[in-house]
């Protein structure tokens, strides 16, 4: 099978290409990149006018399956992440089973292998149930999981979470953990702050993600190896990271879109589909987000995908799930966010979005050159779209930025040289 891209702005973390370069796809590998190639295909693709980046990685999802596929399966999600320019994904282990054992994991490859339309690559939990009292068995789990999370719980044992670095340095896993101390959260559903006040709501502090983090950096230094931090959102948290960094401490983090995009202003009394956890913070917070990926202190771009059923959302902010349907969105508002401001280039942007988080997994992924895998995008990053749920392909429709304008259209995502989406065939 040939695939040849003809005419596109390539726009690599690493190379630099000429401008209007063509790319022949031969198997699933990219053969050539140059200009004016002659070549039969099977497929020619007019990249006029578009951009070509290494297809985006998400270090950062949640699939629901097994167990909650009335929220998304394995089937939707990835036809959503190919949708959303994403051609790797990792998903949490919060299901039903939780993805703790071997049983677990090989039935979550089976649907992986039997549904999906992009790479997807299991996170394994850290703990049992995700209870925070015995570690699972990460040699036995590493054959097919590079990284272990509790995501959803944090791991509240400073004991275990210790335990679990030093396993992972003996095992070359990665630990990602999701910081937050529930003593400090106490019910809380949004930012405290005047939003909270004005809402008549629970609010949850700052210090619920800060403090947690002081601690895994310590822990991270104690063990001596690495850490990865899930979806930072305040500006103390950045701080105690650049801080961490500064000492040699071995730690990563990651931020969201809608921690970059939205702030606890948007919010409205009824608007569930801003509850997030963590919560979206103040415009302090959001501007601390940025001078972070711009300065490096926050490594990659996450989506924390979190679709829900609508009668898991409605009206009332106590009782509604914590979630944002994020990866068919993921790429426009990041590129409008930060790229259109003149806050990133394209290329930081892609470090960001595939470049960093392929390095932090330890993929060979996020780049475009000749004999790697052809897991490619190409974006019109002049299109103006409006998003709508409606249209969304995810189950989940919970997003903040339905009828929201941003720049930046998916056109074709191609996984190992293979279509996997087309917006020609979805008009």
């Amino acid at each position: 099978m040939k695939i040849l891209i003809k005419g596109a702005c390539i726009v690599d973390a690493v190379a630099d290409y000429p401008k209007d370069s063509d790319i022949l796809i031969v198997d699933g590998v990219i053969e050539k990149i140059g200009i004016g190639l002659q070549e039969p295909a099977d497929e020619i693709i007019d990249g006029s006018g578009l951009t070509l980046l290494p297809g985006l990685v998400d270090m950062h999802c949640h699939l629901r399956e097994p167990g909650f596929e009335y929220k998304e399966t394995v089937a939707s999600g990835t036809a959503a992440a190919a949708k959303g320019g994403y051609t790797t994904i990792y998903c949490m282990p919060n299901t039903k089973p939780v993805v703790d054992d071997a049983a677990t994991l090989n039935k979550l490859l089976e649907i992986i292998k039997k549904d999906a339309l992009v790479n997807v690559l299991p996170i394994a939990a850290v703990s049992m149930k995700q209870q925070s009292q015995e570690l699972t068995d990460m040699k036995g789990l590493r054959d097919h999981c590079i990284a272990f999370s509790d995501d959803g719980q944090p791991v509240s044992s400073n004991n275990l979470l210790l335990e679990a670095l030093l396993k992972a340095k003996e095992n070359g896993a990665l630990i990602i953990d999701h910081c937050e101390d529930h003593n400090l959260v106490k019910g809380g559903v949004i930012n405290a702050g005047y939003k909270a006040k004005e809402l008549g709501l629970p609010g949850i502090s700052n210090l619920s993600e800060e403090l947690p983090i002081m601690r895994d950096c310590m822990l991270a230094a104690e063990a001596d190896f690495k850490i990865h931090i899930a979806h930072v959102s305040t500006k103390g948290a950045v701080d105690i990271i650049r801080d961490a960094k500064k000492r040699g401490i071995k730690v990563t983090c990651e931020v969201t879109p809608h921690h970059i995009a939205l702030s606890q202003d948007i919010i409205v009394q009824d608007f569930t589909d801003c509850k997030v956890n963590p919560p979206l913070r103040s415009v302090k917070d959001v501007e601390a987000m940025k001078e972070a990926v711009k300065d490096g202190t926050i490594d990659a771009i996450a989506t924390d995908h979190a679709p829900h059923h609508e009668t898991e959302k409605g009206t009332d902010f106590i009782k509604a799930a914590n979630g944002i349907s994020g990866i068919e969105t993921a790429f426009a508002v990041c590129y409008t966010e930060l790229v259109n401001s003149g806050i990133l280039t394209l290329k930081e942007l892609v470090v960001k979005m595939s470049y960093n988080p392929s390095r932090i997994l330890g993929i060979d992924k996020g780049m475009i050159a000749v004999g790697k895998t052809a897991d490619l995008v190409l974006i019109d990053l002049k299109k103006d779209i409006i998003i709508d749920k409606n249209t969304m392909v995810s189950k989940g429709k919970n997003t903040p930025f339905h009828g929201r304008s941003y720049k930046g259209e998916v056109v074709y995502t191609i996984v190992e040289g293979k279509i996997v989406y087309s917006k020609e065939d979805k008009q």
